[in-house]
Parts: structure tokens; sequence; C-alpha cells
């Protein structure tokens, strides 16, 4: 694995100057897909309205097919969810009847206009693309033409022995703020350390952290060079003190990442559970606004037979209350508070910060000016 940095603790500095392309990005990176709701919330004659990356978008289930059109009719402004579907392939406006084609957005009729309406053809709404996998639908927010969905997937998910469990949560919050806490280092020393979900467990006071990169280049990672559960601080005296119950530890460990905890773009995180837990929580933090986000926790384990029945039973009578609800939403009270990149002093575990904000701001995905300017030019 390629190595990126040890400390990266600097003066403040303008954001705006150090990582001008993820301070551009606060209602999300667009030439990504993303999770927008789960499969099973879309039914096959309503219709359905959701924000993504600042765009409203209107879905909808034609024979099967998923098909998202922008959230608006052009006529008034009307949200197009809150129309009808009284002909096949085809969804008017509750207002005016305006009828829009879901598979290319044109304007076919406007009703009371007449069968001959001169507007015919005319005007379109934009259409996204959308795929059903997984138990969820994902939509394509960007400009340029869309990348295969399998591009934007942890490539796990695709071994068909993954049994995945989502739950989704719309939660105030800048979205970069919510990667960027799921990615900290230091906080869940800190912050997590009386959840029910590390209650047996002994956490560390800090760790000697670098960030490395896989193999195929689309994950960071946090490497614990060392690991240290108890510590002596000058003038304060040890900390942090621990039950007698909590699983013991060594004091100083070194080379750890049995706990290995990944982020890549757009949004997404992986935690390895550790030891013989057998399972992998995801995170996709899927922009809606400047100050909100859509929280997207996944569970998987990669089991069959016998052993996926006593997941689905491990799931549902403690790792949702414990993890997803408990020890995550000690999270969700923290996100919303953030505003780091108006103004902020680093300290060394901030390496992980610093490290993605880089990677976000660099490597992040663009259309090519060509693919822009031409679907650009289709959708007006």
């Amino acid at each position: 694995m390629e190595q990126l940095e040890h400390h990266d603790a600097q003066p403040p500095e303008s954001a705006l100057r150090r990582w001008p392309n993820y301070e551009a990005a606060a209602i999300g990176l667009k030439e990504y897909w993303y999770p927008v709701m789960p499969s099973r919330k879309l039914g096959r004659k309503k219709m359905s309205a959701a924000r993504i990356a600042g765009r409203e978008l209107c879905l909808l289930r034609e024979n099967g097919k998923i098909y998202v059109l922008e959230n608006q009719c052009p006529h008034r402004g009307i949200p197009l969810s809150m129309g009808s579907r009284e002909f096949p392939g085809h969804v008017a406006c509750i207002y005016h009847g305006w009828v829009f084609d879901v598979t290319d957005g044109e304007l076919k009729h406007a009703l009371p206009d007449g069968p001959d309406s001169p507007i015919r053809g005319t005007l379109c709404v934009r259409t996204f693309p959308a795929e059903e996998r997984l138990g969820m639908i994902w939509v394509w927010t960007g400009d340029g033409d869309p990348v295969p969905l399998d591009d934007d997937l942890p490539e796990e998910f695709l071994d068909p022995a993954a049994d995945i469990f989502w739950r989704q949560s719309d939660s105030p919050g800048n979205w970069r703020y919510a990667v960027e806490n799921g990615f900290d280092e230091s906080h869940g020393k800190v912050l997590h350390r009386n959840s029910w979900w590390l209650f047996f467990n002994r956490m560390s006071a800090w760790n000697d952290t670098e960030i490395t990169r896989s193999e195929d280049g689309k994950w960071l990672r946090r490497y614990q060079r060392k690991i240290v559960v108890q510590a002596d601080y000058p003038g304060l005296g040890q900390w942090p003190r621990f039950n007698f119950f909590q699983r013991r530890r060594k004091t100083v460990q070194q080379g750890s990442n049995s706990h290995a905890v990944d982020v890549r773009l757009p949004a997404t995180l992986r935690v390895r559970q550790p030891g013989n837990a057998n399972w992998t929580h995801y995170e996709w933090y899927v922009p809606i606004d400047d100050s909100h986000y859509r929280y997207t926790q996944v569970a998987v384990a990669w089991v069959t037979g016998f052993r996926r029945l006593m997941w689905r039973l491990r799931y549902w009578t403690y790792i949702l209350w414990v993890h997803h609800y408990g020890f995550n939403n000690q999270d969700l009270m923290v996100v919303p508070l953030q505003n780091p990149l108006k103004a902020e002093n680093l300290f060394r575990p901030d390496v992980s910060v610093t490290a993605w904000r880089r990677f976000a701001d660099r490597e992040h995905r663009r259309p090519s000016p060509e693919t822009k300017a031409r679907n650009t030019e289709a959708a007006e």
C-alpha cells in the first residue's frame, strides 16, 4: 500500500486556498451514484420526491423499471411527484395537465390546450440515470455520462453471499462534516467511550496513526502504527479509567489494524468489525443540500444457509439497536454543530481529516468538457 503521510497538523489556513474544490462542494460531488431510497419505499403506482446533491427528483416505477425526472414542471414550477399517471409511460402535472414522457422528459401534451397544442415537443424536464440494485435505488446526479454503478460500489457488495441491511435517515449538518467525523481518528476515544456498543471493551487513549491507500487506489485507510490503551498525562494523572468487567488489552500494541476504517469517494465509509464479529459496517453520507444529508447505514455479512439466519437474528436483536441507533446517534448529535472549514486549529490526530480533504479535493471525478456540454445542452 502507498503511504501518504503521518502528521499533518498545520496552523489555521483558509480552506478555500488549501482545498478549493472541496470547499466548493457544499452540496456534494455530483459525478457519482448515490443511494437515494430503499426499493421497498417506491411502489408501483405512486411517485416519490427526493432531494439529492441540491437536485429535486421525482422517482417512479414503470413496468418494473425505475425512472427519475427533475421534480419541477417547467410551466409553473409545481412538483411532478404530486401529479398523476393517467397514461402509461407518462407523468401529468397536477396543476395544468402538462404530460411528460418518463424516458426522456419530453413534453408530449398540454391537456387543457387540446390535442394540437403548439407547445408540444418544445420543452423537456431533465431525466437522471437510475438503477435498482441490492435493495436500494441509486441515482446518478452528474452532468457527465454515468460510469457503471459497480464503479461506485464496494466490490465486496457484489459477492452473492452478501446479506445487506440498510437504514436511512435525513439529518442536519453538511455531508462533508459527516464524512470527516466518520474517518476522524480520535473522536471515538472520547465521544463513543461510554456507548453501550463499547460497554465491555477498553478503548485506547491515543494512537500513532498513518494514512495509506488501498492497492486499487480507491480507499484511504487509517493504519494504527501504535495503540496506547492507557497513559499518564502530566499534571492530570492516568487516563482513561476502566471498569473491572471491560476486556483487558496490552497497554501498548504495535502495528494493529484489526479495526480497519477506510473511506472513498464520493462519501463512503467502511468499518471492518474486529475479532470474530464477521460483519462490516458501511456509511454513505448522501448530500441533500448544504445543511442536510441522508445518513445511510449498512450492515453486511457474507453468509449463507443457517449462518445467514443467525446473522439476521444478531442484526435485529442488537446490532440495529445498539450500533445503528445508540452508537451512531452520538455522531448525529455532533455533526450539525460543526463548521470547521471556517475556523479551526488542528492537532496530530487530524491527519485523517486532512488526508480525506486532500483526496476529495484532488481526485474527485469530473466530466469531460465535451460530455458536460453535450448533456447540459440536451437537458435544456
